[in-house]
C-alpha cells in the first residue's frame, strides 16, 4: 500500500479515535492535543527511521517513544481508559509508518483498534459497575462488617472493598470500593462521610 495512502488512513483513524470516540465520551480537552500529537509524531519519526539505512535506527526510535510514553503517563494523572486511548493513538501511528504485507492488512488493523475501543469504552458496557474511594469517619477493622456498612451506605452490592489506610488516631478509614448498583439512575443516598474519589 502506498505510504501516502497509509498516512491518510492514519489521519482518518486518529480523527475517528479522538473526535468520534474519546472527546464525545469524556470531554477532556487537554488530551485531544496529546493524542493527536503523539500519533502524528510517532508516524513521522517511525516512517523516517524506517527508510534510513541504519537497521537499528527503527528499533531505537520505537524504544525512545516507549520511554517518552512512560514519562508522559507518569507526568499527569490518567485514568485507565485514557491510557488505552493513548496507546491506541501510538499503535495507529506505528501501523501507518511500518505498513507492509497485503494492502488490506494495515487498514484492517486500524479498524480493529477503533472497533475494540468503541466496544470496550462504550457507556452501556457494564454501566452499573462503579469504583469509588471513600473516606469514612470511623475505623472498620472487620471486613464483613465493613462490606455490610458500605452496601447499606451505597445501596448497592459491594464486590470488593480494599482498605487503603486506617487512622486510629483520627478514627478514619480510607477504602477503595468496587460495586454494582441495581439501578444506575438511582442517586447515591447522602451520608455523613467525605468521599475521596469519583465513582467510575
Amino acid at each position: 500500500m502506498p505510504p501516502l495512502a497509509l498516512f491518510a488512513a492514519d489521519i482518518v483513524a486518529v480523527t475517528l479515535l479522538v473526535f468520534g470516540l474519546y472527546f464525545p465520551r469524556h470531554r477532556r480537552r487537554d488530551l485531544v492535543a496529546a493524542y493527536l500529537g503523539v500519533n502524528i509524531g510517532v508516524m513521522a519519526v517511525a516512517s523516517s527511521l524506517g527508510t534510513s539505512s541504519a537497521g537499528t535506527g527503527l528499533g531505537l526510535g520505537l524504544a525512545l517513544f516507549g520511554v517518552l510514553s512512560i514519562i508522559r503517563l507518569r507526568s499527569t494523572e490518567l485514568d485507565q481508559h485514557e491510557v488505552a486511548y493513548y496507546f491506541s493513538a501510538l499503535a495507529l501511528g506505528i501501523l501507518s509508518a511500518l505498513g507492509g504485507g497485503p494492502a488490506w492488512q494495515v487498514p484492517a488493523m486500524m479498524a480493529l483498534i477503533l472497533v475494540v475501543m468503541f466496544v470496550g469504552d462504550h457507556p452501556r458496557l457494564f454501566r452499573s459497575y462503579r469504583r469509588q474511594s471513600m473516606f469514612l469517619d470511623s475505623v472498620h477493622t472487620d471486613h464483613v462488617a465493613l462490606v455490610a456498612y458500605l452496601e447499606q451506605t451505597l445501596g448497592a452490592r459491594v464486590h470488593s472493598a480494599s482498605v487503603q489506610r486506617l487512622d486510629l488516631v483520627n478514627d478514619t478509614t480510607l477504602v477503595d470500593v468496587r460495586y454494582s448498583h441495581p439501578s444506575v439512575q438511582r442517586a447515591v443516598r447522602p451520608v455523613a462521610v467525605a468521599t475521596g474519589g469519583v465513582a467510575r
